[in-house]
């Protein structure tokens, strides 16, 4: 299999999620069913905790991404239905617990699940939804799927510490932010579109082609994620902006701000990531510090970057609507504002 080069092109209108959702509209009534099915349980709680977040909106891009690298596989089967619906429930565990070990207050626009129903609630349902995950890969029955996925859930937990531990640590480098973003992140996209290579019987070359689209598509999206705590409303991203800058997150347009900065403005970023500087004030003047040193437009320019290697990394497949599908969702992940 040889890759070509596929530049970004410019369009007429904005890249759209309306392509890959046309795509896999039908398979993901399918991963909805399952989904709702799995998440049932005889402790009230647990499906009204779990439904909070689940039935709060929300791209469902990870399981779309699954469904999506199968139709580029030209795969007509339904395996891959259920290993959606693990991939989401594998999402939904680490957003609950992100919540609790954040103190997040909105998720997705809404009151996060943990201001509702307490952090230990949040937590056990989180596992809870790890679990059922688990009991979906294994009733697909393949060593390489549970191999796959599970090896993913043990990185997101492993990239998930490294934040914790970098938060509150000014001199946290671009290398160590990417290798976090590429584990809490990234992981997950890689497998949702890995697995369905594996689903498929397709070859280890077709596998790895899938696992580079999705790792660098994440590492994308959470750049852009990154870059919008720093230059959008809340209402339009579904969270409080300067969570992160409240938090301590060494996130790129910080580490870029600071590097940047002059002397006087690194004492700030010193001051305010250490957790001495978070009123609206220290975040309006942490804001124009970003705008000055182009920090948000240079994460933006690095997202680009990984956008390009995904769509690259498919190149190898033959022209499909599936593969022009995913680029456009590539392109459009990049392009968000929300």
């Amino acid at each position: 299999m040889s890759a070509e080069i596929v530049p970004l092109r410019p369009r007429d209108s904005a890249p759209s999620l309306a392509p890959i959702m046309a795509l896999t509209a039908q398979g993901m009534n399918a991963v909805n069913a399952v989904i709702l099915d799995r998440m049932q349980s005889e402790i009230p709680l647990i499906p009204a905790l779990a439904g909070h977040l689940i039935a709060g909106g929300g791209k469902r891009m990870r399981p779309m991404l699954t469904l999506a690298g199968a139709a580029l596989c030209d795969y007509h089967g339904t395996r891959h239905h259920k290993l959606a619906a693990a991939v989401e429930f594998i999402h939904t565990a680490t957003l609950l617990h992100d919540d609790v070990v954040d103190g997040s207050e909105l998720r997705r626009g809404k009151a996060a699940a943990n201001l509702i129903f307490g952090n230990p609630a949040t937590v056990l349902v989180g596992d809870f939804l790890f679990t059922r995950s688990f009991e979906l890969m294994v009733e697909d029955g393949s060593l390489k799927v549970l191999k796959i996925l599970s090896g993913a859930s043990s990185v997101i937990s492993e990239g998930e510490v490294d934040q914790l531990t970098a938060a509150r640590q000014i001199e946290t480098s671009e290398e160590r932010y990417l290798g976090i973003i590429g584990s809490k992140t990234a992981a997950l996209f890689a497998a949702a579109t890995r697995i369905a290579a594996v689903v498929a019987e397709k070859g280890e070359a077709e596998e790895r082609a899938l696992e580079d689209y999705g790792r660098n598509l994440g590492i994308a999206f959470q750049l852009v994620d990154d870059a919008m705590d720093y230059d959008s409303e809340a209402f339009e991203m579904g969270k409080g902006k300067g969570d992160d800058f409240r938090e301590g997150k060494m996130t790129l347009p910080v580490i870029l701000a600071y590097a940047r900065g002059t002397d006087e403005e690194r004492e700030f970023w010193k001051a305010a990531i250490a957790g001495h500087r978070t009123s609206d004030d220290d975040l309006a003047h942490a804001v124009s510090l970003i705008g000055r040193h182009d920090a948000v437009e240079a994460t933006r320019e690095r997202a680009r970057h990984y956008t390009q290697r995904a769509i690259n990394a498919i190149a190898c497949f033959p022209a499909s609507e599936a593969r022009s599908a995913m680029a456009e969702a590539a392109e459009f992940a990049v392009a968000r504002r929300f």
